[in-house]
């Protein structure tokens, strides 16, 4: 049998190290020994000797995720195998934290991780209850991190001298020690008659990056018949 379908970049290859790698830009393969975590839902394919878990949030995570709608509902995958993770065909990237540093990321973004990774679900500072994806997680410790953007992300330096500002239905993560806060961009006149759909940003400020995808709606899934 011939096709361009079976081209080398297609085939997936027996795993020579444990740990994440990119099998292509939409997905991610994980050599399992021992335990990981990913989004609940991300796993398309697996082969080897796998169990996969609900992995709770702690109570704190939990009535964060019921309030707001955001959250990172996790699962974890045990034992030794390789899998496959993607979710909606979103373009992946790999991100090496090392100790000492921090990342905070939109739940939405989180594809999977190294369980060397700790991460603790945050309420952005400045952000109160309005916007979206103000409640988010921040990753420390030592690994990968694989995250997932609709479409190919925009990274934006931040310095004391020059703050950024993104609409926080784009954003996807920043340097953890950045600062937040929100900044209104319109004025109340503005507002009444109408407003540019433009009104609140988060704002950034410090030494770091900002990572923003380029689209600021949330993809909608078909409804079922």
């Amino acid at each position: 049998m011939k096709s361009d379908l079976f081209a080398s970049e297609n085939m997936a290859q027996q795993a020579t190290t444990p740990g994440m790698s990119l099998q292509n830009a939409k997905s991610v393969k994980y050599a399992v020994n021992g335990e990981m975590h990913a989004r609940q839902g991300s796993m398309i394919a697996f082969r080897g000797n796998l169990q996969f878990e609900r992995k709770g949030q702690g109570i704190g995570g939990m009535l964060k995720r019921a309030v707001t709608g955001e959250g990172l509902p996790l699962m974890a995958v045990k034992g030794q195998g390789e899998a496959w993770f993607a979710h909606e065909a979103a373009n992946c990237f790999i991100v090496d934290i090392d100790q000492g540093d921090a990342l905070t990321v939109n739940g939405r973004n989180v594809l999977c991780f190294d369980a060397t990774l700790s991460y603790e679900i945050k309420t952005v500072k400045g952000a109160g209850m309005t916007g979206g994806g103000l409640f988010n997680s921040l990753f420390s410790g030592y690994g990968k991190l694989a995250i997932i953007c609709e479409g190919t992300p925009i990274v934006i330096p931040v310095s004391a001298q020059a703050p950024v500002y993104v609409d926080t239905d784009a954003v996807v993560g920043w340097s953890a020690q950045l600062n937040t806060s929100l900044h209104r961009s319109q004025s109340m006149g503005s507002m009444i008659r109408g407003g540019s759909g433009e009104a609140v940003q988060l704002m950034l400020q410090g030494e770091g990056f900002v990572i923003v995808r380029p689209s600021e709606l949330t993809p909608t899934k078909a409804s079922g018949s």
